[in-house]
């Protein structure tokens, strides 16, 4: 355990929630100023570190990459109760104009990651402060990686930041809904997120003569109109699901049947079912069309992150603690299901847990570019409503 300074000495006094406020900005900011691809988070990891250690938290770094977990074990036995938050950012040139751009050219927080990181950090914070009044254990725990296959969460989950855990809680701030909301759902919320290779080989030769030719580009052309029948045709349309084709590179020249082509592209699905129903049928496709052309086809078909499929019990803790939490100023909703994937999908396939979404866009903040744009900002009052709201998921299953 790290030895708490003065400066961590002087957090040891209980104060509300709203006065970590101005921190979340001041460490929001300069995550932001600072930003790290995945799998190279080293500043922000080492920065997470001292600030938990100055909290007098025990800080575990991980021996894969650069996750951080802080434990924190109360005053008396109970649950075990994991919060998390992601710290890697985007290889994105960041355009905004405000005093706290990204200073790394080429990287940018272009998620909210930075403010997620910020959020469990004064939850950190805020729990340090009343150690001795807490019931049972919780790792706040901090991920390398979100934003790369195969992701940071399994790393963290092979160490055992999971083991003997009862809950697992995360967020995201979300600019698509209005700061003021909040909103998760029972089940299935976010999609699995797979994608496939393919290179498809031909026989090259002059354009005039043809038929002494196998044309990738003609073949390519098929396959992908036919993958695109796979969604419409193959699957229920009752189970939602997502196949698109994302590019096509082939030829060099207008009069040269082109030899190679590869397509590339990424598949979406909420259930197990479906995601493998659409893999077999890629598979069978690829052979098919291709063999009909007379090419050859080479598929790298990768399995990404599953589907997140929130615990029942758990969302049902989320529409019960978050309206008193928040107060009648913050609105809380149903989430839809979203088709862009997120890791936290594999701790909840291990442990009971509930993924929430905070309402952070505002247009009067120019908070209004949607997620992984060069422009994108969050409004930073929707913060202290995603510390409220993972105080409040801790705090209902820890005296549960």
């Amino acid at each position: 355990m790290g030895a708490a300074n003065a400066k961590g000495m002087d957090n040891m006094e209980q104060k509300p929630i709203e006065i970590l406020q101005p921190d979340m900005v001041a460490w929001r900011r300069h995550l932001h100023r600072n930003p790290e691809l995945s799998y190279q988070e080293r500043k922000t990891s080492a920065f997470v570190a001292e600030k938990l250690e100055s909290f007098g938290i025990e800080v575990k770094k991980s021996a894969s990459g650069y996750g951080v977990t802080g434990i924190l074990k109360g005053g008396s036995p109970g649950k075990i109760v994991v919060l998390r938050a992601d710290m890697d950012a985007l290889p994105i040139q960041d355009e905004k104009e405000c005093e706290y751009a990204s200073e790394i050219n080429g990287v940018m927080h272009a998620c909210g990651h930075d403010g997620h990181t910020s959020i469990l950090l004064a939850a950190a914070s805020y729990y340090s402060s009343r150690k001795e009044e807490l019931r049972g254990e919780l790792r706040f725990l901090f991920q390398p990686a979100e934003e790369v296959c195969p992701g940071g969460a399994l790393g963290m989950i092979d160490e055992g930041m999971l083991e003997g855990a009862d809950a697992v809680y995360g967020l995201h701030l979300w600019t698509p809904l209005p700061v003021g909301t909040v909103a998760s759902a029972p089940g299935p919320l976010m999609a699995s997120a797979d994608e496939f290779f393919i290179d498809i080989i031909g026989k090259g030769g002059h354009a005039g003569t043809p038929h002494r030719t196998v044309d990738s580009i003609l073949a390519g052309a098929a396959l992908v109109t036919q993958l695109h029948s796979i969604v419409s045709r193959s699957v229920d349309p009752l189970r939602p699901a997502v196949l698109n084709v994302g590019t096509f590179q082939g030829g060099y020249a207008q009069n040269v049947v082109a030899e190679q082509s590869r397509l590339t592209g990424t598949v979406r699905a909420f259930d197990d079912e479906t995601r493998q129903l659409l893999r077999r049928r890629v598979e069978e496709m690829v052979t098919s069309v291709c063999a009909a052309y007379g090419a050859e086809a080479k598929l790298d078909y990768l399995m990404g992150y599953p589907p997140l499929v929130n615990h029942e019990g758990e969302a049902a803790r989320f529409f019960r603690v978050a309206p008193e939490a928040l107060g009648s100023s913050v609105q809380v909703t149903v989430m839809e299901k979203l088709m862009p994937a997120e890791d936290f999908s594999y701790y909840v396939r291990e442990v009971p847990g509930c993924f929430m979404f905070v309402g952070a866009g505002n247009p009067e903040k120019a908070a209004i570019y949607p997620h992984h744009h060069a422009k994108f900002d969050f409004d930073e009052d929707a913060m202290i409503h995603g510390l409220k709201l993972m105080v409040a998921m801790a705090d209902s299953c820890l005296n549960e």
